[in-house]
């Protein structure tokens, strides 16, 4: 009989309550497990590993509620204890309840990390859609007042809607404006302030 079939034997009888069969040596105990581990025993992990898996992922799952997060946290948990199995302390606990209590606490961070991601993609999602919303009302706000200003030009005469216009729109100067329309500067300069006036009457605006 090969090494393997005595120890797949050897562990079915133990976990099974039976009898060790006569000529096989009794599983090692997870504290000897986890000694060798300590010690850099590569088999003696997987053996650990073999054990303790379905009791990790278990309690991971009963957690986290999602089988891919508690395949994530059992592998950091063994990761943990091939890193840290020279820290575990028979007295103050078994093998079972420090990997438990390791699981546990990570299975609890990852929970408290999701939630966490979650509030953050929720308030940058309500910033972005705050933004949207005021860029919209800008340009909104923008557009009514261009149709205000837009009607009140419509309200003055049209030499002073004229003048202003090349005066304020195109950026010619007085004399400029004045060269354009062949009137002198004095009258551009009057047609603006009585347009500016009834602009500002128009748009309620303190003359």
């Amino acid at each position: 009989m090969g090494t393997k079939d005595g120890r797949a034997r050897a562990l079915h009888a133990v976990r099974g309550g039976q009898d060790v069969p006569r000529g096989v040596p009794p599983a090692p105990t997870l504290e000897a497990l986890l000694i060798g581990v300590a010690r850099g025993d590569r088999d003696g992990f997987a053996a650990l590993y073999d054990r303790l898996a379905p009791l990790v992922f278990g309690l991971a799952r009963r957690v986290l509620r999602d089988p891919a997060q508690a395949e994530e946290v059992a592998q950091e948990v063994f990761v943990a204890v091939w890193r840290d199995a020279c820290r575990f302390d028979p007295d103050r606990g078994s093998v079972t309840g420090w990997v438990s209590t390791m699981t546990h606490r990570r299975a609890v961070d990852r929970v408290r990390s999701v939630e966490a991601e979650k509030a953050r993609e929720h308030r940058a999602a309500g910033m972005y859609a705050a933004r949207a919303h005021d860029q919209v009302a800008e340009q909104v706000e923008l557009h009514l007042e261009h149709e205000r200003v837009r009607g009140c030009l419509d309200s003055l005469t049209p030499r002073q809607r004229e003048s202003i216009t090349l005066a304020y729109y195109s950026g010619f100067t007085y004399r400029e404006v004045a060269e354009l329309l062949t009137v002198p500067v004095g009258t551009v300069k009057t047609r603006m302030r009585d347009g500016l006036s009834r602009l500002s009457d128009c748009l309620g605006m303190d003359s």
